[in-house]
């Protein structure tokens, strides 16, 4: 899996392409980690190239999605394939994550939860 990261003002945003596995998890889990040690708490997670995801990728996401919660943080996901939004549909995972058609809606919603 390649990751990239950019700031977008107080959103780190992460892009993600390739597989989402046992190993690709961990690296995952590992770069929030970072973002998070940074002082950065609100993440968004571009899926627009994730090509796969299995039980174990799965497994990385609510874990993120815990240590982001538990520093008062937000997540938010974006641009997923088909395929991997029904994983997450069929999994009932897409109750619990905050999903947007596109980066651009998700990074909006940011800023208009500031404004509140």
């Amino acid at each position: 899996m390649e990751l990239t990261r950019r700031d977008a003002d107080m959103v780190a945003v992460l892009s993600l392409s390739g597989r989402l596995d046992l190993a690709n998890g961990n690296k995952l889990k590992d770069e929030i980690k970072t973002v998070l040690d940074s002082g950065k708490n609100a993440v968004h997670l571009c899926m627009k190239d994730l090509e796969f995801v299995n039980s174990s990728g799965l497994g990385a996401m609510v874990s993120i999605m815990k240590e982001i919660r538990l520093r008062r943080g937000r997540l938010t996901l974006s641009d997923m394939a088909d395929y991997v939004r029904e994983v997450f549909d069929i999994t009932q995972l897409s109750h619990i994550f905050e999903i947007f058609p596109t980066e651009e809606e998700a990074l909006h919603s940011y800023q208009t939860a500031a404004q509140i």
